[in-house]
């Protein structure tokens, strides 16, 4: 399995590992103002990371690529800041709304730069 297939799936399962404590913390605290965040942690982190860890793993030579690591650290990237900026955004602190934008942005360079992937590169 090419590399950058278990850096996904690593980094997915770390993503899951968080998703399930805000859940956690949600439901013990009775708070569930984040839950948008708890949804863009499991979706976003897990599923859309194990899924492109799927297609690598299918897709080695295209794993092997640079613009397929860059892919990679502008997605993770993108999600690490989005999800705890999130979180306190809905959490009462409107001050962050600004970093959500922009890190929602740098999330979905990260998705558009898949599809690119995707749709130009050959196998």
């Amino acid at each position: 399995m090419p590399m950058l297939s278990i850096w996904f799936f690593r980094t997915a399962i770390l993503f899951l590992i968080a998703g399930i404590c805000l859940g956690l913390y949600m439901s013990i605290t009775h708070e569930f103002a984040a839950t948008g965040a708890h949804a863009h942690i499991n979706l976003l982190g897990w599923v859309t990371m194990a899924i492109f860890g799927i297609y690598y793993a299918l897709n080695p030579v295209q794993a092997a690529s640079r613009i397929a690591r860059l892919q990679y650290f502008i997605y993770t990237l993108g999600i690490l800041v989005m999800a705890p900026s999130l979180f306190l955004m809905l959490s009462g602190n409107p001050a962050m709304e600004p970093l959500v934008a922009i890190s929602s942005l740098v999330t979905f360079s990260g998705v558009l730069l898949f599809a690119f992937i995707l749709f130009t590169r050959k196998a």
